[in-house]
C-alpha cells in the first residue's frame, strides 16, 4: 500500500472519564496522556492534528504544539463520535476528508498503524476503517474489557463484542486457559472514515446491538455500512481505560527506555 494517502487526524478528549477521571491530563513519564497522543498523530505524517475537547485545561496542556489545533466542543456529547463531528464542522473539512480518530488514551498508537487505518479506508472502499491484531493469550480472549472483533473473508467486521468470538465449541468445552489456533483478534479503537460519513454516523440513532454491548461501532454494522478491518502493521499496545492500565503503560514506557 501506498504511504501517500492525505488524511487528518482527530482526538476525541473528554475530561470526564468514568473510569478515569482527568484521563486526558494523567501523567504518563511525565507528560500529559493527550500531549503524547498528539504527537504520535504529528510522526504519523497527518495533514492536520485537531483535538476534540470539553475542557480548557486540555486545550491549555497542548500548548506546548504549535501544530496541534483545538476545537473546544460541547460538553454534553454522549460519544467521541459526536464530539468529533463537530470538531469537523469548526474545521470546515469536506465530505472527502479522509479523519482518522484517534482515541486519546492511545499513547503507543505507532505511526504506521495511524497511516495503515487511513490507507485501509481508501483501498477497501468500504465507509468505515479500523485495526485489530492477534490475541495472545486467553487472558485477554475472555477479559470483557478487551473487544474482539470477527471479519468476514472480505475483511469486512461482521462483528464485534466483548465476547470471545468465535467460541470454539470443541476446545473450550476441555479447556479455557489456552488458545487453539489463531483465530482470534483484538481490536483496537482507532477509525477511520470520510468527513461526511463521520457526520452522517453520528446522526444515526443508536443501535440495539450497540447499547447491549456499549460499543459504538456496532451502529455501523446494524444500519447496513461496511467496516473494513486491517491488521496493524506494527505493535500497537493496549490503551489507557483504568489507574491499572496506567501503572501498566508507565512500566512498558520503562522498559523502552
Amino acid at each position: 500500500m501506498s504511504q501517500t494517502v492525505d488524511f487528518v487526524v482527530a482526538i476525541p478528549a473528554r475530561y470526564a472519564a468514568s473510569r478515569l477521571p482527568g484521563k486526558p491530563l494523567r501523567l504518563l513519564g511525565g507528560q500529559p496522556l493527550v500531549l503524547r497522543v498528539a504527537e504520535r498523530a504529528l510522526q504519523a505524517g497527518a495533514r492536520e492534528v485537531w483535538v476534540a475537547t470539553d475542557d480548557s485545561r486540555i486545550a491549555e496542556a497542548l500548548q506546548g504544539l504549535s501544530t496541534v489545533r483545538v476545537a473546544m466542543t460541547s460538553a454534553a456529547h454522549a460519544s467521541g463520535t459526536d464530539r468529533l463531528a463537530e470538531c469537523a464542522a469548526q474545521a470546515g473539512w469536506a465530505d472527502d476528508t479522509l479523519v482518522v480518530n484517534l482515541q486519546g488514551d492511545e499513547p503507543f498508537a505507532p505511526a504506521e498503524g495511524i497511516r495503515a487505518v487511513a490507507e485501509a479506508l481508501v483501498y477497501s472502499g468500504a465507509e468505515m476503517s479500523t485495526l485489530a491484531t492477534p490475541v495472545e493469550d486467553a487472558q485477554t480472549l475472555f477479559d470483557p474489557n478487551v473487544v474482539k472483533v470477527v471479519r468476514k473473508q472480505n475483511l469486512d467486521a461482521l462483528y464485534f463484542s466483548r465476547a470471545p468470538i468465535p467460541w470454539h465449541r470443541d476446545a473450550f468445552a476441555q479447556s479455557r486457559d489456552t488458545l487453539a489456533g489463531p483465530h482470534w483478534l483484538r481490536h483496537i479503537g482507532i477509525y477511520g472514515y470520510r468527513a461526511g460519513f463521520l457526520r452522517q454516523f453520528a446522526a444515526l440513532p443508536p443501535g440495539v446491538l450497540e447499547q447491549l454491548e456499549s460499543l459504538e461501532q456496532l451502529r455501523v454494522l446494524e444500519a447496513g455500512y461496511r467496516l473494513s478491518v486491517a491488521l496493524s502493521p506494527a505493535e500497537f499496545p493496549p490503551g489507557i481505560d483504568t489507574p491499572h492500565d496506567l501503572e501498566r503503560a508507565e512500566t512498558w514506557l520503562a522498559a523502552q527506555a
